[in-house]
Order: C-alpha cells, then sequence, then structure tokens
C-alpha cells in the first residue's frame, strides 16, 4: 500500500471550510443602513406627492432617527476596520465597478442630507425652536425654497443606499450563496418594510398607520416572492449554489431562518397587519417589531451563511 501525504492550506479556518472575517459589525450596518435609506425614502417620495400633513410621521418625525442609525451604522463600519486611520483612503479614488466606493460616496452625501431634513422639520418636535442668527435663517429659508430638489436627491440617494446594502454581499462571486443579483433588490424591500414598520410603532394616526400596513404588506409579498425566486435561482444552478441553498434547507441556517425570518418576521407580522387593516383591534408594536426583528436577523443570516459557502470540488 502507497501512502501519500498532502500538505494543503484549504483547511485554514480563515479561508475553508468557513471563512469568517465580517462579524456582527456588518450585518448590524447594513441593517442601518437600510432602515435609515427606507425612512429617507418615504419622507422624500411623500414629499413630493404633496402629502406631508396627511403622513406626518413618516415626513417629519420619523426621519429624526436617521442621523442616530446612519451615525451608529457608521461606528460599526469603522469598528470593523483593520486599518482605521486610512478610512480616508475611500475617497481619494472614484471606482464605478467598486461597491465599497458607491457605498462611501453615497453615505457622504446622504448623511449630511438627513440632518438638513431634520434642520427643515426640527419644529415640529420643538414648536419654539429658534435659529438665532440670520444667517441660519436666511439658510433654512433657502433650503425650504428647494425641499421638492433636495426630496428628489434624497430619493435617489436612498434606493442606492438601499440596494448597495445587498449589492455589497453579492459582489463577492467566491461565495455562491452571495452570488446572485436577487441580493440587491431583497435587501431594498427588506429595509423599506423595516422603515415602513417603525412609521406605523410611531404614528398615532390610524390612517397614516393603516396606510403603512398596506405598505408593508406589499413589501413582505415582494421579499416572500423574492426569497422563493432566490432558492429556485440556486437550486436550479451548479452544484456550488445547491449546497449554498443547502444551508437553509436541512442544514445549520434552516430554523433561524425560515422560523425567525419567514415565519415571525414576515408571514406572522403580515397576518397581524391584515387583520388590523380589517378592523381587528391588534397591538400597535407586536407586528412592527417582528419585522425589524425579521430585518436584522435576516442580515445576520445572510452574513454568516454566505461565509460558510464556498466553492470546492
Amino acid at each position: 500500500m502507497r501512502e501519500e501525504l498532502i500538505v494543503s492550506g484549504r483547511m485554514n479556518h480563515l479561508i475553508d471550510p468557513q471563512l469568517n472575517i465580517w462579524h456582527w459589525q456588518i450585518p448590524l450596518y447594513l441593517f442601518l443602513g437600510g432602515l435609515a435609506a427606507g425612512i429617507l425614502f418615504f419622507a422624500a417620495l411623500f414629499t413630493i406627492l404633496g402629502k406631508e400633513k396627511e403622513y406626518p410621521t413618516a415626513v417629519r418625525i420619523a426621519p429624526f432617527l436617521v442621523p442616530f442609525l446612519l451615525i451608529l451604522g457608521l461606528l460599526a463600519l469603522f469598528i470593523d476596520l483593520n486599518h482605521k486611520l486610512y478610512f480616508w483612503r475611500l475617497y481619494t479614488i472614484i471606482r464605478l465597478q467598486s461597491p465599497m466606493g458607491w457605498g462611501a460616496w453615497t453615505l457622504m452625501i446622504i448623511t449630511p442630507l438627513s440632518f438638513v431634513w431634520c434642520a427643515l422639520n426640527i419644529k415640529t418636535i420643538f414648536p419654539n425652536w429658534n435659529w438665532k442668527y440670520n444667517w441660519l435663517i436666511d439658510l433654512e429659508a433657502f433650503l425650504r425654497k428647494h425641499v421638492i430638489v433636495i426630496s428628489w436627491i434624497i430619493l435617489i440617494y436612498s434606493l442606492i443606499l438601499g440596494v448597495y446594502t445587498g449589492i455589497l454581499f453579492s459582489a463577492f462571486n467566491a461565495r455562491p450563496l452571495w452570488n446572485t443579483s436577487i441580493l440587491g433588490p431583497l435587501f431594498l424591500t427588506s429595509g423599506l418594510s423595516t422603515a415602513a414598520a417603525v412609521v406605523i410603532m410611531m404614528s398615532k394616526n390610524i390612517h397614516e398607520r393603516h396606510k403603512f400596513a398596506r405598505i408593508d404588506l406589499m413589501l413582505i409579498g415582494i421579499e416572500l416572492f423574492l426569497i422563493v425566486h432566490m432558492f429556485m435561482g440556486f437550486l436550479a444552478s451548479a452544484q456550488v449554489q445547491i449546497d449554498a441553498a443547502s444551508l437553509f434547507l436541512g442544514g445549520p441556517y434552516t430554523t433561524p431562518f425560515w422560523l425567525f425570518v419567514v415565519t415571525l418576521g414576515l408571514a406572522f407580522p403580515a397576518l397581524l397587519e391584515f387583520l388590523e387593516i380589517k378592523g381587528f383591534k391588534m397591538p400597535v408594536f407586536i407586528a412592527p417589531a417582528l419585522v425589524l426583528m425579521g430585518g436584522l436577523i435576516f442580515r445576520f443570516v445572510i452574513a454568516y451563511a454566505g461565509q460558510a459557502s464556498r466553492w470546492l470540488y
């Protein structure tokens, strides 16, 4: 009998069987970024449609969360960096083929705009607010005069930010689970859904709550469709994609995904929202809280399962 000793680096814990470079900071940032993008999208959309008074929570109140969400998300990204003092180098070059470049410049634009939006609506929260300085009063008047232009810019960049949170994963072709174009629209839809949940949770206007419950129902339906379509694509593809799908179909991520994301994070809150629209008295906080929980767990599951998927022959 002939014995052969094979030395390989494939079993390195940083390469195979599981790449585990991205930890909790990345999925947390993706959740916060998607939520912020969704809130800004609805605020800008209803401003453009001239429905600020009809949906005051979505347009004027919920956006006050956005600067905090973006700052926390950026802090999570900063913690994840190995070379923290060189983050500025992302802004020394523009690469259209780089998802991280798109994300960095999008955040550079949308973060100050979120502060501008809060400044334009600060008297909603603090009626006695006074800018004190004339140049600030003049600046507010100028921005208010061009609020529709600002709304269009925010609308466009919020969509880019929402899609980017999924493209950040799908750009890594070496991970079969992430190698799908579905992740971009799926993460965008999930971000919009969590934003609708926040508006439902914060609003005291039953008409506004029902409107966003209907919006969330539609978004949940789209999410479920995209999830089914994603797995159909995996199962009809190469063996590595089939193996990636098997992580959710009897593998280690089956329970967290189908129970906490699909059932408790999508299907059950959709049922509660449907019953509330039909006139049943339901606890206001349960459905949106479940949607937020499902959106957060979804990003953690995709992040860790994607790092567990691999190309092996």
